[in-house]
């Protein structure tokens, strides 16, 4: 299988692990890493990987714009904005992992293939990953009034880049568990734990529902987590969903698969493993594109002979 060319700007630690992520994919080729610090640790890794390399942004790939079809940004939401804008100018597929919230929200185990066409879709937070999928699961047979989530992870995994996200982070991710959740509405908070050892990534979600149905709810939980666990196998419940009138709580627990941040990073994990997943989809729909466009091209010269 020929695979879609890839690229990723952004050489911290979220690009970095996506780039070793991308190394296993089927239908994706990683061919650039984008950074703007030329010492980075990302853009080290990738040139002994022998990935191409830029140090100087976003120009990197203006300048040479055959390098990849489709595009993941980690950088920051306030980066995405200038970046968005120019990668539609380009004809880019962009795969937006920042709070910046230019395109539609995607959340794989919910609404994977429903956006195809779009040109730049957004993998809202590492909160809205691991809790959006729960809202949508309680939702879809009980009427979710209003959900809302708290995030809590490890101070070590809060970057630089996460940290100047937190307000982005808030609105985006209640945005996401209105729009994609399916709640009427949402808040969201976010904890940064100081523990040492660090802690794993843990969620809690609080869903008020119309028409409780605990064993309706139950199962639709269950098999929510295992979608999600087809992609982030370290997603799990704490514990059984717990019921109190019409109120729902869930505990879960995310442990990373270890590529590049340790496994208490759960939060970035979550949002790398989602990212490729959004994007093999959307690398297989352009196949298909390409596969139904060469046919009706022979078709056409066929015809006219």
């Amino acid at each position: 299988m020929n695979k879609v060319k890839a690229a990723i700007i952004g050489s911290g630690n979220i690009g970095t692990d996506l780039m070793y992520k991308l190394e296993r994919s089927e239908v994706l080729g990683l061919t650039t890493m984008i950074g703007i610090e030329p010492e980075s640790e990302g853009l080290k890794r990738a040139k002994k990987a022998g990935y191409q390399i830029f140090d100087n942004g976003i120009q990197g790939l203006i300048d040479h714009p055959d390098s990849a079809e489709i595009v993941f940004d980690a950088t920051s939401a306030k980066a995405h904005i200038r970046h968005a804008k120019i990668l539609k100018e380009l004809g880019k597929m962009a795969i937006d992992l920042t709070p910046a919230a230019r395109g539609p929200f995607v959340c794989p185990a919910v609404n994977l293939g429903d956006n195809l066409e779009a040109q730049n879709v957004n993998m809202i937070t590492c909160g809205g990953q691991a809790t959006i999928p729960i809202v949508h699961a309680v939702n879809q047979v009980a009427d979710v009034t209003y959900g809302e989530i708290v995030a809590t992870i490890s101070s070590l995994s809060a970057g630089p880049g996460t940290r100047a996200n937190i307000d982005e982070f808030t609105i985006t991710t209640r945005r996401g568990i209105e729009e994609v959740g399916g709640a009427d509405h949402g808040k969201a908070l976010i904890i940064l734990n100081p523990a040492d050892p660090p802690i794993l990534m843990r969620d809690t979600v609080y869903c008020e529902v119309k028409k409780m149905d605990q064993e309706a709810i139950r199962q639709s939980i269950e098999k929510m987590v295992a979608k999600v666990q087809e992609y982030v196998p370290g997603y799990r419940l704490k514990q059984d969903p717990l019921f109190d009138d019409n109120f729902v709580t869930v505990f879960l627990e995310v442990e990373g698969a270890g590529d590049y941040f340790p496994p208490y990073a759960g939060n970035l994990d979550i949002m790398t493993a989602a990212a490729v997943r959004v994007g093999e989809d959307y690398a297989l729909h352009m196949m298909d594109s390409n596969v139904a466009a060469e046919g009706k091209r022979r078709f056409m010269v066929h015809e006219t002979k």
